[in-house]
């Protein structure tokens, strides 16, 4: 399912947009924004086909379809051991709008968030967007400790809300259950929601194990809001599809007020919910096969971006891109994406401020969901592209 045959490159570059196949330049390879290059599981396809065939689409409840909400209240019961009822689950147009969503309804102007840095530009913008003011924490890359004491210190009487982002965008973080615990007792202790983007929490790789922050303990569960989709996992970015999830009644109220569905200003499409429920109750195979070819590109990736003179890169532990240290370079990260793009034909995601944060300075990103033969071919034009460019220490 995840070799280069199934990969179909011409419905790619009239298909594939936000920075890939079908904004690039004809023969640049795209290793930016993280979307498969493989198509869906076939499941699917079929279900929206199904679906269709009756030629009706009509409005949806604006709290979302029960038949979804049950495929997702059982999916979060049974692989990540949260008690959820699907009344507390609301469908929205995707986990970006998840994130943005919460941050509306928990934030009045002036309050303050606190958000990881580095991590994807979401954040900030959702904070911001809502009137809030965003204060970044330093999570650094790799299995360096976090400074759970500096954290404690970004806390004030104006913050309301602490934002998790597990597994991490960009570095691959894998926030382990004891680390978990330390940021939901600073939670408790200081009255804050807990926004918990698990976008990712089907792509982690062995030995490391994924935990939600909701299934720690049942005072943590009831400040947390869980946001999570189904593009990183599934392939489904463009259908828009996603969810928040609350642990009692008035977060969930506030959601939805905030959500606009009942006004039908914004909603869930009925055919992506289709979709993801067929996801989630039928593709497991599917997610099973793609860890395993990820799995395989993550280490060759790793291992062939560490051979780069002035590169050094950790392994991610989960998601599927590439955090890559390019300070040896002694280039910005603007310079090498530049490089990359106009003598290797390769594009990738410059560690600027606008993307991930101050954290990001000095590195890029590279998404490796691709088949091994893409991968080995960017990878071997990224090492020719850098030869002779810097001297590096």
């Amino acid at each position: 399912m995840f070799d280069n045959s199934t990969i179909n490159l011409e419905v790619l570059k009239k298909r594939a947009y936000n920075l890939r196949w079908a904004t690039v330049p004809e023969g640049v390879i795209p290793l930016t924004a993280a979307d498969p290059d493989f198509p869906c599981a076939p499941e699917i396809a079929e279900e929206i086909s199904r679906f269709t065939k009756d030629r009706y689409f009509c409005y949806g409840p604006p709290d979302g379809l029960p038949e979804f909400k049950e495929s997702m209240a059982g999916y979060f019961q049974k692989k990540r051991n949260i008690p959820a009822s699907p009344a507390l689950i609301l469908p929205v147009d995707s986990a970006a709008f998840g994130i943005y969503l919460t941050c509306k309804a928990f934030l009045s102007a002036g309050d303050q968030a606190i958000i990881f840095d580095p991590v994807d530009f979401l954040f900030r913008y959702s904070v911001e967007s809502a009137g809030g003011i965003a204060v970044p924490f330093s999570i650094p890359p790799g299995i360096t400790a976090v400074d759970f004491e500096h954290l404690e210190k970004l806390i004030t009487k104006k913050t309301k809300l602490l934002c998790l982002c597990n597994p991490l965008n960009p570095t691959g973080k894998v926030f382990t259950k004891e680390e978990l615990l330390m940021i939901g007792d600073i939670a408790c202790r200081y009255n804050l929601i807990i926004l918990s983007d698990e976008i990712w929490s089907d792509i982690v790789y062995p030995p490391n194990v994924f935990t939600s922050i909701a299934s720690l303990n049942e005072e943590i569960r009831n400040r947390t809001v869980t946001v999570s989709g189904f593009s990183k996992s599934f392939g489904l970015a463009g259908l828009r599809i996603g969810t928040v999830m609350a642990s009692h009644n008035h977060h969930y109220k506030l959601l939805m007020a905030a959500s606009l569905h009942n006004a039908t200003i914004h909603g869930a499409n009925l055919i992506s919910q289709i979709a993801a429920k067929a996801a989630l109750d039928k593709c497991g195979y599917w997610l099973n096969s793609f860890l395993i070819h990820l799995n395989v590109i993550r280490d060759l990736c790793v291992n062939e971006l560490n051979r780069v003179p002035g590169f050094k890169c950790i392994a991610p532990e989960g998601c599927y891109v590439a955090f890559v240290n390019i300070e040896g370079t002694k280039k910005t990260s603007k310079e090498i994406q530049e490089i990359l793009l106009n003598s290797a034909k390769v594009s990738v995601v410059p560690g600027l401020k606008e993307w991930f944060g101050e954290g990001a300075n000095g590195y890029i990103r590279i998404s490796f969901a691709t088949s091994e033969e893409i991968m080995m071919e960017a990878l071997s034009r990224i090492k020719k592209g850098m030869t002779g460019y810097p001297k590096v220490v």
